[in-house]
Formats: C-alpha cells, sequence, structure tokens
C-alpha cells in the first residue's frame, strides 16, 4: 500500500470513530470502503452487541438497503424473459389481493400498476410499515405481506395515480415480492438464496426471520435500533421486512454483492443502466435524490454536492448505505444501526468518505 493509500485510510477511519463515540445514540457501527482504482480496502467496526466488541465480520441487517436485492433479482428474471418491467402487476397477483388495491379519488387504477412502478415508489399507494411496526410493538402477532398489502387497502387511502409521484413505501416491495413469488413458484427468501447469496458465495447470509446462512458467521449479527428499540426483539417485525429489507450480512459479503452488480455479473449493462436511468425525482423530504429501481442517485447540488462526489445506491432507516462511486469505482457499505443518523449517515459518507477519496 503507498503511502497516500495509507493516508486516505487513516483519516476515513478516525473520521468514521470520531463520529460513532460522538454519539450516545450509536451502540455499534460499521463501515467498509473499497475501490480497485485507487488500492484502497478498508472494514472496520466501532462500539459493542450485548459487551463484546463490534467485529468486521460481524453479519449486519442494513434495513431498506435490502430492497437493492429484490430490484436486482426483478432484473434477472426480466433478463430470463420471465417477466417484464413493464408488465401489470395484476399478471401475477390474485383478483382478491388486486380487488380494489388502488382506488385514488372514485377511480379504481388498481389495474394500471406496472412492475416498475412498484421498483421506483410510484404505485401511489400508501405506506403502512410504521403503522404495523407500532402495532407489532404493543400487540405481537403474526401480519404477512399479504396481510400488510390488504390492511393497508382497507385502511389507508393511496397518495396519487399510478407513475405521477414517488412515495416510498414498503407497500410496493410486499407487492413485488409477491410478484416474484408468483414467477418463481417459489418463497422470496428461497429466490434470494438462489440467485443470489449461493452464487455470490455469500455463505454468511440470511434473509431475517425466514432463512438461514449456508454456514453460521463467527460473530453475532449487529444491533439495530429504532428509538432504543432492538428491532431483532420485535416479535413479528421480520414477516412484514420481506422484500422491503430482510437481507443479513457481514460487510465484506455485501461487497460481493456490490461487485457483481456494477460489474454486470448479476444483469447486464443495458439492464443495470435501466434500473438507474427509469428514475423519478424524490421530492420532499428528500428533493436531493431521482430514484430508480431501489436506487437512489444524488442530484448535482451547485456548491454543495459537485458532479465530482455524485454516486448511486442503497439506504436504510437505521443509518446504513450502500453505493457506488464512479469517479474513484468505490463501493462505500456501513451502518451506524440507529433511526437517528438516517440522514447524517449519508452526509458522512458523502463529505467523509467520498470527498476524501475523490483527493486521493
Amino acid at each position: 500500500m503507498k503511502q497516500g493509500e495509507l493516508f486516505t485510510e487513516t483519516k476515513i477511519e478516525h473520521q468514521f470513530r470520531k463520529l460513532a463515540r460522538s454519539s450516545k445514540n450509536v451502540r455499534n457501527a460499521y463501515l467498509l470502503v473499497h475501490s480497485d482504482k485507487l488500492g484502497i480496502h478498508m472494514n472496520v467496526a466501532e462500539g459493542k452487541t450485548n459487551g463484546i466488541d463490534a467485529h468486521p465480520k460481524q453479519p449486519n441487517h442494513l434495513a431498506s438497503v435490502g430492497k437493492l436485492f429484490a430490484a436486482t433479482i426483478t432484473g434477472i428474471l426480466h433478463e430470463k424473459g420471465l417477466l417484464s418491467f413493464d408488465d401489470k402487476i395484476s399478471k401475477y397477483l390474485d383478483a382478491e389481493l388486486m380487488d380494489k388495491l388502488h382506488v385514488y379519488k372514485g377511480v379504481d387504477y388498481s389495474g394500471e400498476i406496472t412492475i416498475s412502478h412498484l421498483l421506483k415508489q410510484a404505485s401511489g399507494l400508501n405506506d403502512v410499515f410504521f403503522i404495523l411496526y407500532k402495532k407489532l410493538l404493543k400487540e405481537p402477532q403474526v401480519i404477512t405481506p399479504r396481510d400488510a398489502v390488504i390492511w393497508g387497502k382497507e385502511n389507508l387511502k393511496p397518495v396519487a395515480k399510478p407513475g405521477k409521484r414517488h412515495f416510498y413505501t414498503d407497500t410496493n416491495y410486499y407487492l413485488l415480492g409477491l410478484v416474484l413469488e408468483s414467477v418463481c413458484k417459489k418463497p422470496y427468501h428461497e429466490v434470494l438464496h438462489e440467485l443470489i447469496f449461493e452464487p455470490l458465495g455469500m455463505k454468511n447470509a440470511w434473509m431475517h426471520g425466514y432463512s438461514q446462512p449456508a454456514q453460521k458467521p463467527e460473530f453475532p449479527p449487529a444491533k439495530l435500533y429504532i428509538k432504543d428499540v432492538d428491532l431483532f426483539e420485535v416479535e413479528g417485525l421480520s414477516r412484514i421486512d420481506y422484500a422491503g429489507g430482510g437481507v443479513v450480512a457481514p460487510m465484506d459479503e455485501y461487497l460481493l454483492f456490490m461487485k457483481a452488480l456494477t460489474g454486470y455479473k448479476l444483469v447486464k449493462k443495458e439492464t443495470l443502466e435501466q434500473m438507474l436511468n427509469d428514475d423519478i425525482p424524490m421530492g420532499f423530504p428528500t428533493p436531493g435524490f431521482n430514484y430508480g429501481y431501489s436506487i437512489w442517485k444524488f442530484r448535482k447540488i451547485p456548491l454543495l454536492l459537485p458532479e465530482k462526489l455524485l454516486s448511486w445506491g442503497c439506504v436504510g432507516v437505521t443509518g446504513a448505505f450502500m453505493f457506488y462511486h464512479p469517479k474513484t469505482e468505490s463501493i462505500i457499505i456501513g451502518s451506524f444501526n440507529d433511526f437517528s443518523f438516517r440522514s447524517k449517515a449519508l452526509q458522512f459518507m458523502v463529505y467523509k468518505v467520498i470527498k476524501q477519496l475523490v483527493k486521493a
């Protein structure tokens, strides 16, 4: 390793540990930065899990970062000719589930929702996750993804016509998971293992609450929190995590996934470009992004966010992120594992990691 590369890694690690140690909310935090172009690879951890020092090989649940796995599986099936991004979801879902799924201002738009609408969060459906999460905190119960969709259509109103507005909701990814199950004729977690984990050698990866890793990890999974609630301890939560998240893996195995995705080993270049560029502005409260197929894309903001810092990837509400920075061909994966860091984590990634990589 050259002196400049060592300085860059040391600088980034210092900033990471400083931020993690400065917050009373952060129990444990993890950061992996990898760039073949710059000759940089670092994988560090800070804090503790159940009194055990945090370790880089601990599996991490990166919350909604798991959506990118569902989107990639959809791209794989698209290339196999088993589905099309433009297909209506009614082609794959039963009549009971589709009945009055999307009635907006008295007009039924259920039959107009496409797979691409789900992928880029543009179906116009409302979000059920946090409402059901609060119900689980009060009364542990089993709520399946199908139950969640039905509850949503019976209790919540859509926010827009399909395709007209970005509205971030796990409801879309419940429906997407059910579509993938219909196409593959097997549970989503089995599809996830067969199309992603097994081919990439992600032996320590699993879907929380649904499957087990092929090889037992050496270290316990890192804890993650929403307002002091340990999400691993919320009974039934994993069932409504589903295709909207759910992936648990060590950071170096998330790296295997991102290297395969950006290297066109999972989907072809044209498919990844469609996943990136068939996008929609996210709007408030995230006006600085466009959203593709589960992909957050930073938008250029003069002075604040120049083009050289632009990157794309996926975000988790617990301060998790998994991004690719094209200019330096870098992959940055991390988590502060706390809801209070949902925006701070991205600021850290851009201004303390990517900015340092660009200097290198």
